[in-house]
């Protein structure tokens, strides 16, 4: 494992934001299921994206990673050629891909890492008991699956995991007879099914959207081949447009201002506590700003609240984040994360069950913190550190390999100034 120290200043300069996480496993997912050769390119292999492109060998598509693409030729009828699927810690990989080896009719056993071993898998349990899908699980990975998925009308919660609502699309369109995905309540993270249904579209899969409440699918489609450049990740923008707006001047290459990602949100939030935000076709330039305490509604961007946190804890007067409770299960359960982290440093943040309330301080002390095995936390603690008056240690901060590998060579771009080493 490694611990990261870092040494307080204030970061200017450039960073080609990498691109994004929840669009590469959905791209390489329609890769995989389209007939023919299709290209994906701009994809960083962090973890969760290398364990997508592994599992998705199991079926038998072949893949080709020639630098920062992957060619993919996906076969004509899936096949499952190894009987196990490691998933690493990835929840979009298990989630994606479970109703995609039910396309198969063969048994198949999904593995994981780290706290993905007991993160919910309910809404798939209704499913396979309504269809009498046979499984075997324990209360944790593996969990086994025998059996077809079948075309019909799917009941899922709008308050769980859009990850269900991802797989599900992914797959019914492939299916005999058509389909419908009820949504029995306001649905939350709408942004990441926007995602889902824009790839769906490039590989010539149609879905119709009512609203949210209910998809329309069309059963006996078929994903076409094409090429497909990943955009930049505003979920990791997010650290560097906190960096700049404590820094001094942080410049992000390679966002889409018209993006559907729902973390692009993070841009409006910032500038609602008085951030100072120049956006262009491909540039966005974040400056120094004095910030102030607002409301932040986590229902559709949860993955953007930490380092949210860590703006809030050093902006004047009092934040409130709110519905958050799907943070806690995460990687970690990140509002008791970065709230015990955070607190260490010298902030002033209260866990409450469902968010966080935030007082914020001119400047942080620094001392020692652990990452929870968490990407998102080990980011967020690093950007802390730019206002701290000691210098910031991190534990096993080695996590944010699970997302953006580089994280800390491109902290080091912009003048962090760190020092990593292993431990054991």
């Amino acid at each position: 494992m490694k611990h990261v120290k870092i040494i307080p200043n204030l970061l200017r300069g450039t960073i080609k934001i990498p691109p994004s996480k929840s669009l590469s496993h959905r791209a390489v997912i329609a890769g995989g299921l389209a007939h023919g050769s299709s290209k994906i390119n701009n994809l960083l292999y962090s973890d969760d994206i290398t364990a997508t492109c592994e599992a998705m060998k199991t079926f038998g598509i072949n893949m080709n990673r020639i630098g920062e693409a992957l060619e993919i030729n996906g076969p004509t009828q899936l096949e499952v050629k190894q009987r196990e699927i490691e998933c690493l810690e990835s929840g979009s990989t298990l989630r994606f891909l479970i109703p995609i080896a039910l396309l198969t009719g063969q048994e198949v056993s999904f593995h994981g890492r780290g706290k993905l071993v007991t993160r919910p898998l309910d809404a798939y349990f209704k499913i396979f008991n309504e269809q009498n899908i046979s499984y075997d699980y324990k209360g944790s990975l593996p969990l086994t699956l025998r059996g077809r998925l079948k075309s019909g009308d799917f009941y899922i919660t709008g308050d769980v995991s859009s990850q269900y609502i991802t797989g599900l699309l992914f797959v019914l369109p492939l299916l005999d007879g058509d389909s419908r995905i009820i949504i029995t309540s306001p649905l939350e993270s709408k942004g990441y099914v926007d995602l889902t249904l824009d790839i769906l579209n490039k590989f010539s899969v149609k879905v119709e959207n009512e609203e949210y409440k209910t998809f329309h699918i069309k059963g006996n489609q078929r994903y076409r081949a094409t090429d497909y450049r990943v955009e930049g990740d505003y979920s990791q923008a997010a650290f560097w447009i906190v960096a700049g707006t404590l820094g001094e001047r942080i410049e992000c290459l390679d966002l889409n201002k018209d993006s559907s990602q729902g973390d692009k949100a993070v841009v409006d939030i910032v500038k609602a506590m008085g951030g100072n935000i120049s956006i262009g076709n491909h540039t966005t330039i974040v400056k120094t700003a004095k910030t102030h305490g607002v409301t932040i509604d986590a229902a559709q961007c949860p993955d953007i609240i930490p380092v949210l946190t860590v703006l809030a804890a050093l902006s004047e007067g009092r934040t409130e984040i709110i519905n958050a409770v799907r943070l806690r299960i995460k990687e970690s359960d990140r509002l008791k994360a970065i709230t015990t982290e955070l607190n260490k440093l010298g902030a002033d943040v209260c866990e409450l069950s469902e968010g966080l309330v935030i007082n914020g301080k001119n400047a942080l002390k620094g001392g020692v913190v652990e990452s929870w095995d968490d990407h998102r936390i080990a980011m967020a603690l690093s950007i802390a550190s730019i206002k701290c008056t000691e210098p910031v240690i991190i534990k096993n901060s080695h996590a944010v390999s699970k997302s953006y590998p580089g994280f800390f060579q491109d902290f080091g771009l912009v003048g962090g100034k760190y020092h990593e080493w292993n431990m054991g």
